[in-house]
């Protein structure tokens, strides 16, 4: 082989840990658009022109969550309609506020993991439309440092792209199962185990919420990947040429990760609680 020529192998590896980026990009993006934290956004024509608004479904604590729809004429009348989630409250409905085309109103203040439901209606002479067919749910939470946060997401991220490269490395029958795999299983538990807590213990006042003490889905799930991916390094450990357990912790850990992020997450139940 001329000494020019590039090493097959090396491209190779760097074809597929492209390929693992990429792809973790698309699944994160997909986990990220579909969970219950993302906002609600809308474009409806009515009244004369364009109706914008983007909902949000998530605000921190110590101030009520601004509710924002941008209106075409002046005359648009906007009426905000909420009670906690998980209460026995009546509704209620207070005006909106117009200000340089947009009718504006603030939702009411909650404690760390109380939820709020709520819709906006609007009209115009006898005209009438509601926005969303059902009430959006806004949760609260506490403020994440960006230096416990963004290590958090990075490590998760990680775990996430090593974790699709070990079943590229299975597909295409290469040597470095048993490495990747340690790495994976390294940054799922200082993303998910270490971090994870202190992000849910700043966010929701609570280190775990998960099994055996709760339903925490995020929590469980993380609890979930980190057991499959640990019997998988033990396995690979004894056998480097085992397939067959990376390939379930693979697909066990792709199956969380399509599962929306904070599905089933930490709240206050008012009927409990008062």
């Amino acid at each position: 082989m001329h000494k020019n020529m590039k090493n097959p192998t090396k491209t190779t590896g760097i074809i597929l840990w492209i390929i693992a980026f990429l792809l973790t990009i698309g699944i994160a993006s997909y986990q990220r658009m579909t969970g219950p934290t993302h906002p609600e956004y809308g474009d409806v024509k009515a009244f004369g022109g364009n109706i914008e608004y983007k909902f949000l479904r998530s605000w921190d604590v110590g101030s009520g969550a601004p509710v924002v729809v941008s209106v075409p004429d002046k005359d648009v009348q906007g009426f905000l309609r909420f009670r906690r989630y998980k209460s026995h409250d009546e509704w209620m409905e207070i005006p909106m506020n117009y200000h340089n085309g947009k009718l504006v109103a603030e939702l009411p203040a909650q404690p760390p993991a109380g939820k709020v439901m709520y819709n906006v209606t609007l009209t115009l002479g006898h005209k009438k439309l509601v926005l969303c067919d059902a009430p959006l749910i806004l949760r609260y939470k506490g403020a994440v440092p960006a230096y416990i946060l963004v290590p958090h997401i990075i490590f998760m991220f990680l775990a996430l792209m090593f974790g699709i490269r070990v079943g590229l490395e299975i597909i295409f029958k290469r040597l470095n199962t048993l490495q990747i795999s340690s790495y994976t299983l390294i940054f799922l538990v200082l993303g998910g185990l270490i971090l994870g807590p202190i992000v849910q213990k700043y966010a929701f006042d609570a280190y775990w919420t998960g099994w055996p003490w709760g339903h925490d889905l995020t929590d469980n799930k993380t609890l979930a990947g980190v057991i499959f991916w640990f019997i998988a390094w033990i396995k690979l450990r004894k056998n480097p040429n085992n397939r067959l357990w990376p390939a379930i912790a693979l697909l066990v850990f792709l199956t969380i990760y399509l599962i929306p992020h904070s599905a089933f997450g930490s709240e206050i139940d008012y009927t409990q609680a008062g």
